[in-house]
């Protein structure tokens, strides 16, 4: 009777956890992210100023949003921003987190530094930076170079390019610390092994680190693009989207057409675009990765 009954309580331990210890996060991500967003699809088609009552307008609000120059600007912006933002952010992040990762003690002094621009609020970043780079009170008066006397800011060319510098010097130190964990992960035994057959640093880093450090380009990839779709308070602080548009990324856009053009219909619409690119983009990064398929980049290692 007791090997029936162990046997039955096995069986009952591999079913696993009850499907109902999900409930509780499944009723929350319904409550605050799925029931927002059908709302603000709904919107899309409605008009309202904000105050008054909503009127069905059908794909009005659509057709409108989408034949405007500033949006079809904000979407190319946006699609830009995005690109640099991951052309520049992922090299500077993955050599300084696989650089921290390393075991001497000035290391961790330096991932110290490194990660202090995280901790600072976006809003007190675009303050500095606004005052550093004023052409009349800033870096230019302090240090007397005329490559920092420029209107970095008021240029509608070098406002765009200013503000990629900006958000990189406060993101890239998340995603090092992504790549920080993820190469400590790495067994020694597999480095001294290299370098015993006579690879060189260079060599051990991209046959060796690099692929070890797939998953995690895949994960710091992904949030680094999805999260460049919805940049918003640096840039409304610095430039507020411009100067002209040359800044006014979707995001902003969105926020400008709703609550200074008091147009809620044609914000929602810029909203449903923001989540309809953001999830492709996603979608697409996973499948291309091959990252749904969850293989272990350890398997071998031991």
């Amino acid at each position: 009777m007791s090997s029936v009954g162990s046997v039955e309580e096995r069986g009952r331990l591999s079913t696993g956890p009850s499907p109902w210890i999900a409930a509780p996060a499944l009723l929350f991500f319904g409550v605050f992210a799925l029931v927002p967003l059908i709302g603000v699809f709904v919107l899309s088609f409605m008009s309202w100023d904000g105050l008054g009552g909503l009127s069905f307008v059908g794909l009005d609000n659509w057709k409108a949003m989408l034949s405007n120059d500033v949006t079809q600007h904000g979407i190319l912006l946006t699609l830009g921003m995005t690109l640099l933002c991951w052309l520049i952010q992922t090299p500077i992040s993955l050599l300084l987190g696989v650089f921290m990762a390393g075991n001497e003690r000035y290391r961790n002094v330096q991932a110290i530094l490194y990660f202090l621009p995280l901790l600072f609020s976006a809003t007190a970043v675009g303050i500095a930076f606004n005052a550093l780079l004023d052409p009349n009170f800033g870096m230019s008066r302090a240090f007397g170079l005329d490559l920092l006397s420029q209107d970095f800011l008021g240029n509608p060319t070098l406002a765009f390019y200013t503000v990629m510098f900006v958000i990189a010097w406060c993101f890239v130190p998340f995603h090092s610390l992504l790549y920080q964990g993820a190469a400590r992960q790495i067994p020694v035994s597999i480095n001294e092994a290299a370098m015993i057959d006579g690879a060189n640093r260079w060599q051990t880093f991209w046959r060796i680190t690099l692929p070890q450090l797939r998953n995690t380009i895949v994960t710091s990839s992904t949030l680094m693009i999805v999260g460049s779709l919805t940049y918003f308070d640096l840039i409304f602080v610095m430039t507020a989207g411009g100067p002209g548009n040359a800044t006014r990324v979707l995001a902003l856009d969105m926020y400008l057409t709703g609550f200074r053009s008091y147009n809620m219909g044609g914000a929602a619409v810029l909203g449903v675009l923001l989540v309809v690119v953001g999830l492709t983009i996603s979608y697409l990064l996973n499948k291309l990765s091959g990252s749904s398929k969850m293989e272990s980049t350890m398997e071998g290692a031991n």
